[in-house]
């Protein structure tokens, strides 16, 4: 069964890496995903460019394990010197826009789905979610239908990480921050200098210490990258505005976070957004114990992903290389995708009572 999986789910890439996909423009990567499913007896739910299903068992008084991964792709960048759109295999590597990211992923976690979908007395029902716009961090895409999944207990979010597992992805918090003073004419003693108000919680940001240290990441960090005050040189500026880029550990949450930095400045600091939140899963949890015993690592992952939209624990793992992810001529490995079907079965296995 294994052996037709994974030639399915090769040929489900080839067609995937065959159509543009850029994030809201996933439509007929969506109907493609969608009839594939439905080919095979499945009853598939669709909102906007989202895919999801569930196994044949489903059971409401059981909890659900979700399985994440997204068909949106990026632009291909300036450097490629083949077809982005052409499913090539050369020297057992699929080349193609979206093949390592996320690509093989995908298709990976939809071979795990049809492994279980009718195996009757699972511990755990499962939801499969083919999702949209990652690449952005779009509202339209995971966010959209998580409130239609059902409760879930835990996730695996298919992003290449050579079948490693990310316990842990940092959140991000984009601030900005506006210091008021008073304008004045710079060769007279007047005005109030909101550069040098400014200075003070800036100097804040650059040295503050945060008590709780991450296991996985270390220190919270804190940058200021952009500062902007003045327009002219014989005027004392009255606003100063500066953005600080804030990667959020496991440790806190975004909230807490912004709560913290309110207290200690005197600036206005206004969030982005408080969307991209830090994830994990305890290293204890059945599902990453399952991984360790095949031989997987632990680490904390430094990309986001759409683990940061989830309250749930959550562990990013699949086939390919972060490393390939945007780059030219993008390609992963066609024995990846294979290992890949594989280990996420037997990773599950023990957690769900896979037969």
């Amino acid at each position: 069964m294994i052996e037709k999986l994974q030639k399915d789910s090769l040929e489900l890439l080839k067609e995937l890496i065959s159509i543009q996909s850029f994030s809201k423009e996933e439509d007929k990567t969506a109907d493609l995903i969608g009839q594939f499913l439905q080919e095979r007896g499945i009853q598939i739910h669709r909102k906007l460019n989202n895919i999801w299903a569930y196994n044949k068992y489903f059971d409401e008084r059981k909890p659900t394990v979700l399985l994440n991964s997204h068909h949106d792709t990026v632009k291909p960048n300036s450097g490629y010197t083949r077809d982005p759109y052409a499913p090539d295999i050369e020297d057992g590597k699929l080349f193609g826009l979206g093949s390592n990211d996320a690509g093989g992923c995908l298709v990976s976690l939809i071979a795990t789905f049809l492994y279980f979908y009718d195996q009757e007395g699972l511990s755990y029902n499962i939801c499969l979610a083919a999702t949209a716009e990652e690449e952005i961090s779009g509202h339209n895409g995971l966010e959209y239908v998580l409130p239609d999944l059902g409760e879930l207990e835990f996730a695996i979010v298919g992003e290449p990480t050579e079948m490693n597992l990310a316990i842990a992805e940092r959140g991000l918090l984009v601030l900005d921050c506006t210091v008021t003073g008073k304008a004045g004419h710079a060769a007279r003693e007047e005005g109030d200098n909101a550069i040098y108000k400014a200075l003070k919680d800036i100097e804040w940001f650059r040295n503050y210490k945060f008590a709780k240290v991450s296991e996985v990441f270390g220190p919270l960090k804190m940058s200021v990258t952009i500062i902007n005050a003045g327009s002219q040189h014989n005027v004392v500026p009255a606003t100063c505005t500066f953005t600080v880029d804030v990667r959020v550990t496991d440790a806190y949450s975004n909230e807490e976070v912004l709560k913290i930095i309110r207290t200690n400045v005197d600036c206005d600091v206004k969030p982005r957004s408080v969307r991209l939140k830090p994830s994990s899963i305890d290293k204890e949890h059945p599902l990453v114990q399952s991984g360790i015993t095949l031989g997987r690592t632990t680490y904390g992952s430094p990309t986001t992903s759409d683990q940061a939209l989830l309250s749930i624990p959550s562990v990013k793992v699949g086939p390919g290389d972060s490393a390939r992810s945007h780059m030219a001529d993008e390609y992963v490995y066609v024995d990846e995708v294979a290992a890949g079907i594989a280990l996420y079965i037997e990773m599950l296995k023990p957690v769900i009572n896979g037969k």
